[in-house]
């Protein structure tokens, strides 16, 4: 059995005692004695590989340095004809044979100790300097391997040990193959656990060089947002799978749970069933990890297990389950401190055959028994087993799982921060915990929630991807583009595949049920963010939004979403995000994006710098009854105005409306830059209309309309500035809907400074030139498409 106070033969205990070399294992006198010769001749045979004479020479020293010395330690270290044992557990004040020694020999004792450390750090300061001075190892074509010894060596050594391994020449015993794929499993549930995951996996990417298989157990929600950030992410020689968490509930739906990770966080313990029969290993992983290394070198750990060990884990970091935190506090048993399930190595082939369901489910019936309720999920369960079967677990160095916790005693895991390889936000506090290096943490963490996803998009060279139909079929049309075409990159945008986040924060709503249900949908980037409580305030109903913003924008956003009272009231508003990537604004794209993921019958097509007026929501919703929109092919029109004045007292009525038009507070929209746009919607008639009435199209028509959520969408060739909305409404007159005209609605544009891309279009001949281009060769698509009833839109445009 493990106990508390000694580690297993093999096993360094984590957390307890001072630890050096950035936490790997306790430190005791004698121990760098006992490593000693090992080390050595392990630097040894790295010098001999590279084949310096001065390197050579360094070496040799090496070995024969050690060895007198330990001669001498041999010889001199009998007592009666019986060795004396340097070991680390016999050279400590409490061991037997140290107690029985006299005074003298132990004095003698501690100083041939001191002399053989002294010695050893002397030669590695001498071997460092040489392999400084030493050419790195030629690269040749072998499959590059890591073999990770846990806690045995420096930092520096460790990576001479990843160097050597890309050589077959030297040594080391391979571990990791350059391709072989690694399997993580992560258990994601919800909207907030959902941008956990995203952080997660980009450090995970960043710092990775093998295959990954991502095995993600999610509910309808994660699955969703996940399944599209990992299809428009279009990362090489990542695959993911899903599993039904919804369906696994009835495993563990029956054990109390009190941790707020609710009935999720005990589905870890059922990955031996969801899992594939087929899958031997697996990593898994809660979704408030940071990796600050590469994940092959925790994968190459399951090579170090032995005999019945099925099971990875790290000592859990605080006497949570020593049971002295507070009066009274009773914990689950566990072995020690127990053990923390953020960071598990599960080996799934043995877990089966040792019949591990049975095994979990008899433990925590058991346990249920007295405890009634678990404290900390899964967690509770497997230190339970673990209590009655000890032999199941190899115990992680800590620096794989540094927790940063209420009640945690991680500090005392490790000297450097530099050193350590995982980093856990296991308490609800997250970023605000209590650590004295949680400033460093913090901005690691905060590193990768701001780190431009798309540049983790690299190939992983030498190893062959899985065919992906998408990415085939994106290159082929890309590869039919025209470089040299002056209006290449705005061709190119067409089928730029952008990263998007659905549901970027909580969203609840259900559509009422008389289906008139009408969903407000807009897009628009950072530098409009403050027309959204605004917009709020005048629209009652669902929101879809489409944001254009990079990773750190979107952290921006975030903040700024969780810190308004408005926003935060409202959870019928979505909002997807869209991440950045080439030098156009891609408006087309979002509106296509906020209009897909709308669960109302009807979309309110508006843009973001636009104010409803109040009451518009349920004005429309008694329009669509009124004029059957259900069984018929019309788009309401919603009358567009303007204003030139930054603070508005806005009209609540039609009449103030007239009033405002009359003294010249409100124009109709661009009625002085771009008439065409709107005059169709004849505003003269408008304004004593007091039904609904029918216009007819005209050339560059671009109202603001109410539609079935089944309408065409719009043409992603059009972005930045210009054409983007005439060429919608153009397609929904070739489609014969009809436009109607609502007497008693209306809405605001406030003013704003110019856009980037309308200062690109008066600016650049070039971008004018190009969007003619675009514009005709869309009409030739409508003429295409529409047979004889298109031409009318070439005649328009030449009379116009």
């Amino acid at each position: 059995m493990l106990h508390d106070d000694l580690p297993a033969c093999g096993v360094e205990r984590p957390c307890s005692g001072k630890y050096y070399e950035g936490g790997r294992g306790p430190r005791a006198p004698g121990r760098e004695a006992a490593l000693g010769l090992g080390v050595a001749t392990s630097e040894r045979m790295l010098g001999i590989c590279r084949g310096r004479r001065k390197f050579l020479a360094a070496s040799l020293t090496v070995l024969c340095i050690p060895a007198i010395t330990w001669l001498y330690l041999f010889a001199g270290s009998f007592e009666d004809g019986k060795p004396v044992s340097l070991s680390p557990l016999e050279s400590q004040p409490h061991s037997p044979r140290y107690a029985a020694a006299g005074p003298r020999e132990r004095e003698s004792l501690e100083v041939r100790v001191r002399e053989v450390e002294e010695e050893n750090r002397a030669l590695r300061r001498q071997l460092s300097l040489a392999q400084g001075r030493a050419p790195g190892p030629r690269r040749g074509n072998h499959s590059r391997t890591y073999s990770m010894e846990e806690g045995t060596g420096d930092s520096e050594s460790l990576r001479a040990g990843i160097v050597a391994g890309n050589s077959s020449e030297c040594g080391q015993q391979p571990v990791v193959e350059k391709c072989e794929t690694i399997h993580v499993a992560i258990v994601c549930a919800g909207y907030n656990a959902s941008r956990d995951v995203v952080t997660l996996v980009k450090s995970v990417l960043f710092h990775r060089r093998n295959p990954l298989h991502f095995h993600l157990i999610a509910d309808s929600i994660a699955e969703q947002i996940l399944a599209t950030l990992f299809q428009t992410w279009m990362v090489p020689a990542v695959r993911v799978d899903f599993y039904n968490a919804d369906e696994l509930k009835s495993e563990v739906s029956w054990i109390p749970n009190k941790h707020y990770s609710g009935i999720y966080g005990l589905m870890k313990l059922v990955l031996t069933k969801t899992l594939p029969a087929n899958l031997e290993r697996v990593i898994v992983l809660d979704t408030d990890i940071t990796f600050a290394t590469d994940i092959a070198e925790l994968w190459a750990v399951f090579h170090k297990f032995k005999g019945q060990q099925v099971l990875g884990l790290v000592e859990n970091q605080s006497d949570w389950y020593l049971g002295n935190l507070w009066k009274n506090h009773r914990p689950w048993p566990a072995l020690g401190r127990g053990y923390n399930t953020g960071v598990i190595l599960l080996l799934l082939d043995k877990l089966r055959k040792m019949k591990w369901e049975q095994m979990w489910r008899l433990t925590a019936e058991r346990e249920l028994m007295g405890m009634l309720s678990t404290s900390l999920a899964d967690q509770d369960i497997f230190n339970a087993v673990i209590k009655q079967n000890p032999f199941l677990v190899y115990q992680l160095p800590c620096f794989w799982n540094v927790q940063l916790s209420d009640h945690t005693r991680s500090e005392q895991c490790y000297r450097d921060v530099s050193d350590l390889k995982v980093i856990h936000w296991n308490s609800p506090k997250k970023l605000r915990v209590k650590n004295k290096h949680v400033e460093f943490f913090r901005n690691l963490y905060l590193t990768f929630l701001e780190y431009d996803g798309n540049l983790l998009r690299r190939e992983l060279f030498g190893c062959p991807s899985e065919a992906d139909v998408n990415s085939e079929n994106l290159q082929k049309q890309l590869s039919e583009l025209d470089e040299d075409d002056l209006c290449y990159e705005f061709r190119r945008e067409r089928f730029t595949v952008h990263r998007t986040h659905l549901y970027f924060l909580h969203y609840e709503y259900e559509p009422a049920s008389d289906n008139t249900d009408v969903t407000l949908v807009a897009q628009l980037s950072m530098d409009r963010l403050q027309m959204l409580e605004a917009i709020c305030k005048h629209w009652e109903g669902p929101i879809s939004l489409a944001l254009y913003l990079s990773d750190a924008e979107a952290q921006q956003f975030l903040r700024y979403a969780q810190g308004s009272e408005v926003l935060m009231s409202r959870h019928n508003v979505a909002y997807h995000i869209v991440y950045k990537e080439g030098q156009f604004y891609p408006v087309n794209l979002l509106r296509n994006v906020a209009m897909k993921h709308v669960g109302t019958p009807y979309l309110f097509l508006s843009d973001i710098d636009f104010l409803p007026m109040y009451g518009l929501y349920e004005y429309l919703r008694k329009s669509v009854i009124q004029l059957d929109l259900a069984n018929t092919k019309k788009a309401m029109i919603v009358p567009a105005f303007e204003t030139l004045r930054y603070r508005l007292s806005f009209p609540k009525s039609k009449a103030e409306l007239l009033s405002m038009l009359d003294m010249g507070t409100l124009f109709t929209f661009r009625y002085h830059v771009w008439t065409k746009g709107h005059a169709p919607t004849n505003f003269a008639k408008w304004r004593t209309a007091t039904t609904p009435y029918r216009v007819e199209w005209e050339a560059d028509f671009e109202p603001y309309v109410v539609v079935r959520r089944d309408c065409p969408e719009y043409d992603r060739r059009f972005v930045g500035f210009g054409w983007n909305k005439v060429a919608h409404i153009m397609e929904l007159d070739a489609q014969e809907y009809e436009f109607i005209v609502l007497p008693n609605a209306y809405m605001i544009h406030m003013p704003h400074a110019p856009s980037f891309d309308i200062t690109k279009f008066r600016s650049n001949k070039q971008y004018r030139v190009c969007l003619k281009t675009l514009k005709e060769e869309f009409q030739q698509d409508m003429s295409r498409r529409y047979g004889f009833a298109a031409l009318k839109y070439l005649t328009a445009e030449n009379n116009s």
